[in-house]
């Protein structure tokens, strides 16, 4: 049996603790935070999309950073895994659409209750509101974390799992990245991900609270089609948010950084725009004295037809009887094809995932130790790896949490 010590109290090192000391380990956990799981807390709107429950193949091609590094880890521990750990711990599980795995009870504390009472059952040894300042290694191993406090923690290996740069109210704040180059590795360029972006037009500003639901968004460069899907969005202050918008700038945030792209928004995906026209012109012929300005209250949220009416360049006092057919067809572009420019990702205060971290091939897949420190192993956020919403994240954290838990010798 040999002491682990864990850096960070969250998704990956919770579960890289149990599964240490499943394995006989005696496991040592320091969490900077004055409790575990504070992240966890507000993942899926605090009810904890815990995983997805699709296919394998599902999985990877949800991964957009380094989905082949995965392959032992995802196989290693499977999504499958993860919900009977969860009802073995007691947290019945359900899968809502999209194949998105919650707690039947909708509560993310339920899930973090669960783990906590494991590691007591298992007596792991967890020091809260403790801060690590150093990891040390000596001669090409692991030697000692160094507290805040100043004191040193000696064992035979220790799994970082600090988390990355998003929600630094919960104590992601980079420390990880900091540790891993003092021992020798490289962090890859890190960035927000999953997060709202920005826009330049400033009507945007006049729909915010406004939620799309049904509509297709889609992001191109100079015509390069770079993301397209189908779903829900929402305007804000400064842009666009919502699912649809946060999956985007996991595609495209790194393009965005060095370019603006165009957004563009089919608000009747389900019709062309030969049918659409048709559509425009029945609502027409049921409103011929009516003002161009009143007569399209069918077709959008109301919050969205002042927009829509500007936008369009139509005369909003014009009666319909008198609109020309190519002022009709230039709403129904308009419908069709809303155009907006994305000048930016928001922080990672909002982030709800960092791009980038430690370099992947700088680990070992199967045990996530680090190939220059024996001992050193990583899991979760720390280290390069993201995903699509969905659940796809929070696996992404089980997985390597256990093989680094599994791997520890």
């Amino acid at each position: 049996m040999s002491k682990v010590l864990i850096v960070g109290g969250g998704a990956a090192g919770m579960f890289a603790s149990i599964t240490a000391a499943r394995n006989g380990h005696e496991v040592c956990l320091f969490e900077k935070n004055e409790k575990l799981g504070k992240k966890l807390f507000i993942t899926g709107k605090g009810r904890c999309n815990i995983t997805n429950a699709c296919d394998m193949e599902t999985l990877f091609s949800s991964v957009t950073s380094n989905s082949k590094f995965l392959y032992s880890s995802f196989y290693g521990c499977t999504n499958g895994d993860v919900i009977q750990f969860f009802e073995g711990l007691g947290v019945r599980t359900k899968v809502e659409r999209g194949d998105r795995v919650f707690p039947a009870s909708d509560h993310s504390s339920d899930v973090i209750g669960a783990m906590e009472k494991e590691m007591r059952r298992l007596h792991i040894d967890v020091h809260l509101s403790t801060g690590v300042s150093r990891v040390k290694a000596e001669d090409g191993r692991f030697s000692c974390v160094e507290l805040a406090n100043g004191k040193r923690v000696y064992g035979d290996s220790c799994i970082i799992a600090t988390g990355g740069l998003s929600y630094p109210s919960t104590g992601s704040t980079g420390d990880g990245y900091r540790f891993a180059r003092e021992c020798g590795h490289e962090i890859t360029a890190c960035m927000p991900s999953l997060v709202p972006m920005e826009v330049s037009e400033p009507w945007a500003g006049r729909l915010m609270g406004l939620s799309l639901r049904n509509v297709t968004v889609s992001v191109s460069s100079d015509k390069k089609l770079l993301y397209r899907e189908f779903g829900e969005m929402l305007f804000t202050h400064y842009g666009v948010s919502g699912p649809l918008i946060i999956s985007a700038s996991s595609q495209v945030g790194g393009i965005l950084r060095e370019q603006n792209l165009k957004l563009a928004i089919d608000l009747k995906p389900a019709l062309s725009e030969e049918q659409l026209d048709r559509r425009v012109l029945r609502d027409f012929e049921e409103n011929l004295n009516r003002q161009y300005k009143n007569a399209i209250g069918k077709l959008f949220p109301s919050k969205l037809v002042p927009v829509m009416v500007e936008l369009s360049g139509v005369d909003p006092e014009k009666k319909v009887n008198v609109i020309s057919r190519e002022e009709r067809q230039r709403l129904v572009h308009l419908t069709k094809n809303m155009e907006m420019t994305l000048t930016g990702l928001r922080g990672y205060d909002e982030a709800i995932i960092t791009r980038g971290g430690v370099k992947t091939k700088e680990i070992d897949p199967g045990t996530m130790e680090s190939r220059y420190v024996g001992g050193l192993h990583f899991a979760g956020e720390v280290l390069d790896l993201d995903a699509l919403t969905g659940g796809f994240n929070l696996q992404i954290a089980w997985s390597t949490g256990y093989a680094a838990g599994n791997g520890v010798q």
